[in-house]
């Protein structure tokens, strides 16, 4: 017989022991519940992310508030583009001094497209979505409008934009730049911005451009010589900070704030979103990695 403190201990741990086994016998001890992924918080005003294989919504903050969109808006300027009939990547477009002045007046990104160079469609599409040049976004826009005038083909072309944004089913975008510089009513929001960027994302030639980091053009001088441009860099951080990254465009301005559409790929799946008004480009990316990184949580 075993007495004193030691026997109290060893029939207590008899008990317990006896117990859990009787417990696990029944199955009443059951394994704990995964824990749930946490909703990220942004300091972006709005926010959208979707899984890209069936537009299934992942998170959204304020997805359908119309914001200003900033040089997001070339993601659209660059679709229509590529949806252009019989479209010949290696035509050639003058540069034009209205374009210069362009952004000189209105203190743009550009591409620092040289007047009277040719220039083909497909390195202007570089010069747009890469430095996001204003220049090559106006050249785009005069090319593929229709019209006797630099005027006409514009508004033509911005009234191509916003058909497409009709044809998506999108009911809080509207165009009225080819750029983002806005004249009151270029808007959109993070859900339709996500969505554009889903679809323009389904061509290869747009697949390719925005996941170049860097992009030497090489263009015809007006004396038919050859001029090396400096090499266009990707304003899209998340190339080099995000493993995975696949696209897509920034965007800023003083009401747009800063903006990022952004898209990346991981065990096969793919992740695309928007965040529109963060507080800084630091910012803008960490909300966006935020988000990724949830969405790929959600996908599992």
């Amino acid at each position: 017989m075993i007495t004193g403190i030691k026997g109290i201990r060893l029939r207590r741990a008899t008990a317990v022991a006896v117990t859990s086994g009787a417990l696990l016998a029944t199955g009443a001890l059951t394994a704990a519940p995964a824990q749930a992924v946490t909703t990220p918080s942004i300091v972006a005003k709005g926010g959208f992310v979707m899984n890209n294989a069936n537009s299934s919504t992942l998170y959204g903050k304020a997805a359908d508030t119309r914001r200003s969109t900033g040089s997001t808006t070339k993601i659209m300027t660059a679709k229509v583009v590529l949806a252009q009939s019989n479209l010949n990547l290696d035509a050639k477009v003058t540069i034009q001094k209205a374009y210069s002045d362009y952004v000189v007046k209105n203190n743009a990104s550009q591409a620092h497209l040289i007047v009277g160079d040719k220039v083909t469609v497909r390195q202007l599409l570089y010069g747009l979505m890469l430095p996001s040049g204003c220049d090559a976004a106006y050249a785009l826009a005069d090319k593929f409008g229709s019209g006797s005038t630099r005027a006409a083909r514009v508004k033509s072309f911005i009234g191509k934009m916003n058909t497409a944004a009709k044809n998506l089913g999108l009911k809080n975008t509207h165009f009225d730049s080819f750029d983002g510089i806005g004249n009151g009513s270029n808007y959109s929001t993070p859900r339709d911005l996500t969505k554009i960027a889903s679809s323009a994302m389904k061509n290869s030639t747009f697949r390719t451009i925005v996941k170049t980091k860097s992009y030497t053009a090489k263009t015809i001088t007006k004396t038919g010589s050859t001029r090396t441009m400096n090499p266009w860099k990707n304003t899209n951080g998340l190339l080099s900070s995000y493993s995975g990254t696949i696209g897509v465009k920034t965007g800023s301005g003083p009401e747009a704030k800063y903006c990022l559409v952004f898209a990346a790929t991981r065990n096969g799946k793919t992740v695309i979103g928007t965040v529109l008004a963060s507080s800084s480009i630091t910012q803008r990316e960490a909300d966006a990695k935020k988000l990724l990184n949830y969405g790929f949580a959600r996908l599992g």
